[in-house]
């Protein structure tokens, strides 16, 4: 091979690859809102969570992203370990997606492809139509790459130590740790499979030695998942050794196979074109595994949590619990998890409303430690939700995505504005204990009255934005009760004046009333800024 070939066969794996991520970025994009209802059926249902695997994979083009997507999503609680094996399984089969697509052999339309893919992202503004043309651009140049790859590759046909080395290549060993290294340093088992159908094009590689290193492909590609689970709890750890349980238990049943039974010669007998023979071979690796593997499905938990055992620490609340940047290679499933957080931090804000106000009404300091604790938690969301944001906005995201991205800026604004609120009472409770303040019982009921419908006004406000929807009759409703409120912050002030004209209450009480209903009045705002920024 000269350095002409070598530069061909970089820049042919690289064409693949870049080709494989536009593909899955434009998929991805177009079926974003989709993908994130799969999340919302998912159920312990271990053959729903096998397709939702699958169709998950098929669509952002790489199981290594979904099983990183499943580490962070037990990391987070929303996934069990159950849940989890199936979704992993069906990962495995979805990657077989680009080794079937490869082998249909779409090269002589690729270049076709490529043009209107451009045409379409140059010549048009609508959000469909840009990711239809990545995902013809991504396809074009998935099919462009790998020709050029084929092509680099064709010297080795007359290449004697390479020859040497496929003839002496009988060792199922050799062929799985080649299949291994080649997977975990391109990481990527879609462009390793790719390179080794490349090979099998210009007939470099036959099937006895091919399946091996295919084989060793599946493990490999579980290393990226591996590293993902630097620093999260034990059942993220756990999710990952499953994924390399289940492909390193597949590879010892089909190296099994191989060896004792004419298995090669029946996938030969399918068909002559090697590249699909390949194509086959992975899927019925991945298809058989999961049939063989799903119903032991809580073994391999059970096996997982003995490779990993013992629990997490308790941990303190100051720690983001949905989102990380792991999910930032899947932003739909980001922008969800986002959606999750701050739900998240709208419950601390509205129990931390909740506790400072009753404490000021009943006067009574229960709760109130744990409402100044609360107040750093709401900071500390505040402050990484925001940055996260930033990070999610840079990505390439749909238009509704954008909108509701920009929504949460100001969302978690008002929530922050919530929890400041909260501790102005709280500090009012403890003042009014420590000084001896006392409020009429007129005015206690007053005050009473005033956050009930408040705190009526948070939790629909909240609900409403956790649902991603409201009504035009809801809004009215809670347009309404937000006027209600501010007419019940007039009444009880020109209560208060009349019972100071009548000397029913001292200065110090009063002023503790009044601010005390400027705050109710204040998170009332907040609240239906919150209910209006539902979309």
């Amino acid at each position: 091979m000269t350095i002409t070939n070598i530069l061909s066969l970089a820049g042919g794996i690289g064409l693949f690859l870049f080709g494989i991520r536009i593909m899955g970025d434009g998929l991805e994009n177009a079926a974003g809102s989709k993908l994130k209802r799969l999340l919302e059926v998912l159920t312990s249902n271990r053959l729903l969570a096998v397709l939702v695997g699958f169709v998950v994979t098929a669509v952002i083009q790489s199981s290594s992203a979904t099983t990183v997507m499943v580490v962070g999503f037990v990391n987070a609680g929303i996934m069990n370990l159950l849940q989890a094996v199936g979704v992993i399984m069906g990962a495995n089969i979805g990657t077989t997606v680009t080794s079937v697509l490869i082998a249909l052999n779409f090269s002589e339309i690729a270049p076709v492809a490529v043009l209107i893919g451009v045409v379409l992202l140059m010549a048009t503004k609508k959000t469909l139509s840009k990711n239809i043309g990545n995902i013809l651009i991504g396809f074009g140049l998935l099919f462009v790459g790998m020709s050029m790859m084929s092509s680099a590759m064709k010297p080795l046909r007359d290449f004697q130590p390479f020859q040497d080395f496929i003839i002496k290549a009988t060792n199922p060993l050799a062929g799985i740790l080649i299949g291994m290294v080649m997977t975990a340093l391109i990481q990527s088992s879609s462009a390793s499979i790719g390179i080794l159908q490349a090979l099998a094009m210009q007939g470099l590689v036959p099937l006895k030695f091919s399946i091996f290193v295919l084989f060793g492909q599946n493990i490999g590609t579980c290393v990226t998942a591996l590293i993902s689970t630097a620093g999260t709890k034990k059942n993220s750890k756990r999710a990952a050794i499953i994924h390399l349980l289940f492909n390193v238990l597949g590879t010892g049943i089909f190296v099994l196979i191989a060896l004792l039974t004419p298995y090669v010669s029946w996938i030969e007998g399918m068909t002559d074109d090697p590249v699909s023979q390949i194509a086959i071979s992975h899927i019925i690796f991945n298809v058989v595994s999961t049939i063989v593997m799903l119903p032991f499905a809580n073994l391999l938990v059970k096996l997982s949590c003995k490779i990993i055992p013992g629990s997490d620490e308790h941990e303190s609340e100051m720690h983001l619990k949905f989102i990380d940047d792991r999910l930032l290679n899947t932003p739909p499933f980001a922008v969800m998890q986002v959606g999750n957080e701050v739900a998240r931090m709208a419950q601390i804000a509205r129990d931390n409303f909740c506790t400072s106000a009753r404490a000021l009404i009943n006067r009574n300091d229960k709760g109130l430690d744990e409402v100044f604790e609360n107040e750093d938690v709401i900071n500390f969301l505040n402050h990484n939700i925001t940055s996260y944001l930033v990070k999610l906005n840079a990505l390439e995201i749909s238009d509704k995505d954008s909108a509701y991205i920009a929504n949460v800026f100001h969302v978690i604004n008002d929530i922050e504005r919530i929890g400041d609120h909260a501790i102005n009472l709280a500090e009012a409770a403890k003042r009014n204990l420590v000084d001896g303040l006392t409020i009429s019982e007129v005015a206690s009921e007053e005050l009473k009255d005033l956050f009930n419908n408040v705190i009526t006004l948070v939790d629909r406000s909240i609900h409403a934005f956790n649902n991603h929807e409201i009504s035009e009759d809801e809004k009215r409703e809670l347009s309404e009760l937000e006027e209600h409120i501010d007419d019940l912050a007039d009444e009880c002030q020109d209560a208060h004046i009349f019972r100071l004209n009548r000397k029913e209450c001292n200065t110090e009480s009063g002023m503790l009333y009044m601010n005390t209903i400027i705050d109710f009045e204040r998170v009332g705002d907040h609240a239906i800024n919150i209910a209006f920024l539902t979309k």
